[in-house]
């Protein structure tokens, strides 16, 4: 069976081949959903050292791991080099609080492949084998300043002579419930080691928060096997190789270590880490309990490799012991050739083998981002039963205004360990990514956050669960579009369905971010966390209300978004065409007011921030940054064929140039383009004057354009930073190309000149409608001050090509992501591992901020189709 195979039959319910899946996060600890603080201090409520003996109430977290999509059972690698004060059973790294930089991953891990429906999967891990330096990277970090860079694993030289084991875990489907696993452990040290291999299967804790109807599985351990039985799986069954011992016990919390208290089990869930390292009693005798791990003493010398074979299976009926031979090897064979068959026919050949690479390692890092998600928001301000009552201050602070959501999914995360938690813009762009892989489940994603489950009574859409009500770019019309698009365009259904969704969060941006009701928009940060001179989520420094130009264009491209998918519904249902005239409208009422109420200064040709004080006194923050560049996001076309077929909405259009002159400038006179030559319309916020005015300041070197894409802030800014001075205070902003140095939003990321992947993304697409339009007529110094010129199309192709080439070796076989790290560059253990960051150093391209985060960063996969699926010229 091939993977198309396996993805239809899923899709039509036939075989639920996503059932299992890379679904367990690898940080449940400091996440809101465990804290039940007061304040919301949830690093410090959860901590780390908390996590090895305290059971999770909402999900679980390990390494490697694998679970269901209701995550009733969970399997994931424990190790331990002998050395260590605790088990590795999960990532290490610093907390918002103890970070110098906000929240930061300490180890190092790949996602090396995995197919859509993880028939096939490949993680690796770099475990040293001394020490693992815990309290010196806490104290370090903690002694380092915003000024300075964050202290690294591999700054501790612990990764020195090779010392460290290479551990790979391998995953292949029998079918959707029986998985066979290789774990291959490699010694890369120059002397004989040991390692402790202890691949972990256990029940997630539904039983011990007083519910109505939730009785403790069971599990049995022996040699070779954990056997356990569960009401609403059956028998889940974990086979391995050679009998090696099982290690028992509950997944219960260690109270009388964390509080000094009596706890539900004398073998709680740190019972095997304390049976290892300090040998204590506290693995069950009788071989039973919720929790359990086979235990794997693995001696090897130096160089050498070994492999544990594992079978994981769930079934209606205790089994026999699985076949880990013949039967084993074919499907670990078969598998791995069907991925290699997969990514050969969706990857476009013309790529380079080191982009196909590029795009198949970050198609596996969106499918390990998947993550199971449980939150009921009513439960966890109010209580369970069988504990002590949250802090009444909880029921008027964090997401207290969102009773309704009740969150039990499988989604697409934006870092499965620095941001174990879904965000809604993120997840828009995932889905453009995933849909060249697996469309079914990118709708799906589309259309869950605007389920009622999710989205709020007043038509907001969740942001995030630091605060649900926190704002997010409105780019789930944008990106249903292009899964629309990539998908074939023909499925109407899926459109149909979001467009009343999102008809409804329209009309909150419109009621709630437009407080002077004159169609130029606030929103707060946006997604933008530093990106001004001040908090914009935050009370303003006086008096007044804060026109956002991003929010502006957000919401202009909003509009344009819906007129494009009321075009496409409409030519199949007429009764849409009411709705396009109504956003066709909408647009130019939003377009001409950016100008009307003094978003654009003609002057810099540039979109700024206003600040419309109390008096109509408009302080424009002249800080040159994305905000400015992201209204040109906020353009499409309207061709002839469209507007013969629809009268009403040609008629609207020629009403509105014949007697709206006013609104009439958004609207381009009719010129011919596109691949069939046909006359069509440009709708934009920018006319072809301002568009070259600030193509001007995007292409040029000292301002925007760095050799790995745009700049998050115009490099002018480094020798000449913006100040506002506001209520008697000084606000600045000022070029900083790699992590902030300013604690504004959190301090944990920056826009103030790094490289960020999304918007990148929608400023070349921008480019590319407008080459669609202009054709080769319009040209564009490029870079500016070269004095060559280029067609509009041919510069989005060559940015697309600086945004990949942050990932491919360049000629001195150095990859930018990895700046001056030359264990990372040179080593060949290491060399052809690639991350995913968060976003890139604004003037080298090396990787900052979370390096998990494939997500939206993974949109370097369609930039690659894009660019190697085009039609090649005569």
């Amino acid at each position: 069976m091939s993977e198309r195979d396996r993805l239809a039959q899923a899709d039509s319910g036939e075989q639920p081949w996503r059932a299992w899946g890379p679904y367990l996060a690898e940080r449940a600890w400091g996440t809101v959903r465990e804290d039940y603080s007061e304040h919301g201090t949830a690093w410090d409520y959860f901590p780390h050292d908390h996590a090895r003996s305290r059971a999770y109430r909402w999900n679980e977290d390990g390494m490697a791991g694998l679970c269901d999509d209701r995550q009733t059972f969970a399997f994931a690698l424990a190790l331990w080099n002998g050395e260590d004060a605790i088990l590795k059973e999960r990532m290490f790294g610093l907390g918002g609080d103890g970070g110098n930089h906000g929240e930061d991953a300490k180890d190092y891990w790949w996602y090396q492949d995995s197919t859509p429906t993880h028939s096939w999967m490949r993680w690796r891990y770099h475990y040293p084998q001394e020490e693992f330096p815990y309290d010196q990277l806490v104290r370090v970090n903690g002694q380092r300043s915003r000024n300075e860079g964050e202290y690294e694993l591999v700054d501790t030289g612990i990764f020195d002579q090779d010392r460290f084991w290479a551990v790979t875990v391998d995953y292949a489907k029998a079918s959707p419930t029986d998985v066979c696993i290789a774990i291959t452990v490699s010694n890369r040290g120059p002397d004989p080691a040991t390692l402790h291999v202890l691949p972990s299967l256990w029940f997630r804790n539904t039983w011990s928060w007083g519910l109505p109807n939730r009785t403790a599985p069971a599990m049995a351990g022996t040699p070779g096997r954990l056997a356990g039985i569960h009401r609403s799986i059956g028998h889940i069954t974990l086979d391995g190789v050679d009998e090696a011992p099982a290690l028992m016990c509950d997944n219960e919390t260690n109270s009388q270590r964390l509080w000094g208290l009596p706890g539900r089990s004398p073998y709680p869930k740190d019972g095997i880490n304390d049976f290892l390292i300090h040998d204590m009693p506290t693995v069950n005798p009788l071989g039973t309990g919720t929790k359990g791990a086979l235990h794997y003493e693995i001696s090897l010398k130096s160089g050498e490799t070994r492999t544990i074979r594992l079978r994981l299976t769930q079934s209606d009926r205790p089994l026999e012991a699985a076949d880990l031979d013949a039967g084993w090897d074919d499907v670990m064979r078969s598998r791995q050739t069907e991925a290699d068959k997969f990514f050969d026919s969706v990857i476009p050949q013309a790529a380079s083998a080191d982009e196909k690479q590029v795009a198949r390692q970050a198609i596996a890092g969106l499918m390990w981002g998947k993550q199971f998600y449980h939150f009921d928001v009513k439960q966890w301000l109010v209580g369970d039963p069988a504990n002590s009552p949250p802090p009444p201050g909880r029921r008027y602070g964090r997401n207290n205004g969102w009773w309704h959501m009740n969150s039990f999914d499988v989604i697409s995360m934006p870092d499965p360990w620095e941001y174990p938690w879904y965000a809604a813009w993120d997840l828009a762009f995932h889905c453009v990514s995933i849909a060249r892989v697996d469309p079914g489940f990118a709708k799906s994603q589309l259309l869950l956050l605007l389920r009622e489950w999710y989205l709020h009574p007043n038509g907001q859409i969740p942001a995030y669960e630091w605060s649900f009500a926190d704002v997010n770019p409105p780019v789930h019309a944008w990106a249903a579009l292009r899964v629309f698009e990539i998908d074939g365009s023909r499925d109407h259904d899926f459109l149909s369905r979001i467009m009343h969704k999102l008809l409804l969060n329209f009309t909150w941006w419109v009621n709630r971010k437009d407080v002077g009701g004159n169609n130029v928009f606030e929103g707060g940060f946006l997604g933008l966390d530093n990106v001004g001179p001040f908090d914009r989520s935050a009370a303003l420094p006086v008096a007044g209300v804060l026109e956002q130009s991003d929010g502006t264009g957000w919401m202009a491209m909003y509009a344009l978004n819906l007129l494009d998918m009321s075009i496409i519904l409409a030519l199949h249902d007429r009764a849409y065409e009411d709705m396009a005239t109504k956003f066709f409208e909408h647009f130019t009422y939003i377009a001409e007011a950016a100008y009307r109420q003094g978003l654009w200064d003609d002057e810099d040709s540039f979109f700024y921030d206003v600040l419309r004080l109390p008096d109509g006194h408009k302080v424009p923050l002249k800080a040159r940054s994305i905000v400015g560049l992201l209204p040109l996001a906020a353009t499409t076309r309207l061709t002839s064929d469209t507007l013969n077929r629809l009268p009403s909405l040609n008629s609207r259009v020629r009403w509105m140039l014949h007697t709206q002159r006013d609104y009439g400038d958004v609207i381009s006179a009719r010129r011919l383009g596109g691949a069939d030559r046909r006359q069509q319309r440009l709708l934009s916020m920018v006319g072809q004057d301002q568009l070259l005015r600030i193509l001007a300041r995007l292409l040029d070197p000292e301002e925007f354009l760095s050799p790995y894409g745009l700049r998050t802030l115009s490099r002018s800014h480094l020798e000449k930073p913006f100040t506002v001075s506001l209520g008697g205070s000084d606000f600045t902003v000022g070029y900083e190309p790699a992590e902030s140095t300013s604690g504004l939003f959190g301090g944990n990321s920056n826009w103030r000149g790094p490289v960020w992947m999304p918007v990148n993304y929608l400023l070349v697409e921008a480019l590319r409608e407008f080459a669609s339009f202009y054709g080769d007529d319009l040209k564009a110094e490029y870079p500016t001050g070269s004095q060559t010129k280029m067609p509009l199309g041919e510069i989005a192709d060559d940015m697309s090509r600086r945004l990949i080439a942050l990932f491919l070796p360049g000629a001195d076989g150095r990859r930018p992501i990895y700046g001056a790290t030359d264990l990372f560059q040179t080593h060949p253990d290491w060399k052809d591992l690639i991350v995913f960051p968060e976003y890139f150093h604004g003037d080298n391209g090396a990787g900052l901020g979370a390096w998990h985060q494939t997500g939206w960063t993974a949109l370097v996969i369609d930039l690659i189709f894009e660019l190697h699926s085009k039609p090649v010229q005569p």
